[in-house]
Order: structure tokens, then C-alpha cells, then sequence
């Protein structure tokens, strides 16, 4: 993940686009540049996030768990007084969640703090965090393929990073990405049941 390098790009854009690539996410997902908004903000940035099935490949969008997400980064020399500072990240989250967990009345909450304790927990600092936790069912009718009912969560955040180091912003990102997905702690599988 670079910037495009071009002269007319700040310095300090530059540095956090190149900060961004220094993130350190679990295996089981695939993080890259994708194209970021153009109207936003005179420079913009966003890498993409997929929650992978245990054979490396993205998780098809009609299945059950499927979880992706985009982070994007704003930047404006001249400051934004709603930011409180010249960059601004901007998230969102969508993840697919059975029955049980969508039925939780405490599901917004608990999402929320999944995104600020993963922040808190990082040494970056960052200022006015705000947005909103959506838990929504989908009924199918007629000849749609998939479930009969879909339930899912989308988060939308953003939050302005006190400094370039945007490596952090992007761990927090995920970590936040994978509780959304239901993914076990890093570093411990899943149990299968055994065919007897």
C-alpha cells in the first residue's frame, strides 16, 4: 500500500498512506488498496478488508459469515473544523450474523465498544470519534437465492488520527472486522466436528 507518490501529494499524506502499509493483521484477512472516493477530500486513500475462508479465497457474497470492510483516508492541508485536524479515517464494516447474535437488544452497544477498545487499546492517539451501528433482517421472497432470512451488521465510523502513524488505525480496523466475523482469537482454530 503506497501513495501514488505524486509531487502535488502533501508530505504528510504521503507518510500516512505509507504508515498504513506498516499494519500487521491476521491471516485470515486480506487487506489492499482499493479505489478511495475522489470528492471527499483533496487527497484520499482507502485500503479494502475481506474476511478469508480457510483455503486463502475471500468468502462468497451470498454465503453465511461472509465480513468485509473498507478504511478510508481523508486528507485536507487546510484542516476541517468537524475533523478537528487535516486527516480524517473513515470505516465501514459489514458482516453477516446468525439469528441468535442478531436478536441480541445489546448488539449496537457491544459492536460500538468492539471499535473503541480496540482503538484505546493502540499508542496512536485519535479525537472525535463518532457513527453509528446498524443490525438489519433481510426477508427473501420468491426466486432470490440465499437464506430465507439474513441478518447482518454494518458499522460506520470515523475518527481523526493525531499523527501519521496509521498502522495501528488499520490493526484496530481489523481486529474490529474479525469480532464482527465471529473469528476465534488469533492464533487459535476452530474445532470441526469429526466424522465418525
Amino acid at each position: 500500500m503506497t501513495s501514488s507518490g505524486s509531487s502535488t501529494e502533501p508530505q504528510e499524506f504521503r507518510a500516512a498512506v505509507d504508515a498504513m502499509s506498516t499494519a500487521r493483521v491476521r491471516a485470515d484477512i486480506e487487506v489492499g488498496p482499493i479505489r478511495p472516493p475522489q470528492r471527499l477530500a483533496p487527497h484520499s486513500y482507502a485500503v479494502g478488508a475481506e474476511v478469508l475462508h480457510p483455503t486463502g479465497e475471500a468468502v462468497p457474497a451470498d454465503s453465511d459469515g461472509d465480513a468485509f470492510g473498507r478504511l478510508i483516508l481523508l486528507h485536507d492541508p487546510d484542516g476541517d473544523d468537524a475533523w478537528h485536524g487535516t486527516m480524517r479515517l473513515v470505516a465501514y464494516i459489514q458482516a453477516d450474523l446468525d439469528a441468535a447474535v442478531a436478536s441480541d437488544p445489546l448488539l449496537p452497544e457491544v459492536a460500538w465498544s468492539w471499535l473503541v477498545d480496540a482503538l484505546e487499546s493502540r499508542s496512536e492517539p485519535f479525537t472525535a470519534l463518532g457513527g453509528t451501528v446498524t443490525a438489519t433482517t433481510s426477508v427473501r421472497y420468491g426466486d432470490i437465492v440465499g437464506p430465507p432470512r439474513a441478518h447482518q451488521l454494518e458499522l460506520r465510523a470515523s475518527w481523526t488520527p493525531r499523527s501519521t502513524g496509521l498502522g495501528p488505525h488499520v490493526e484496530a480496523f481489523c481486529e474490529v472486522l474479525a469480532y464482527a466475523a465471529g473469528l476465534p482469537p488469533a492464533g487459535i482454530a476452530r474445532l470441526h466436528s469429526l466424522g465418525t
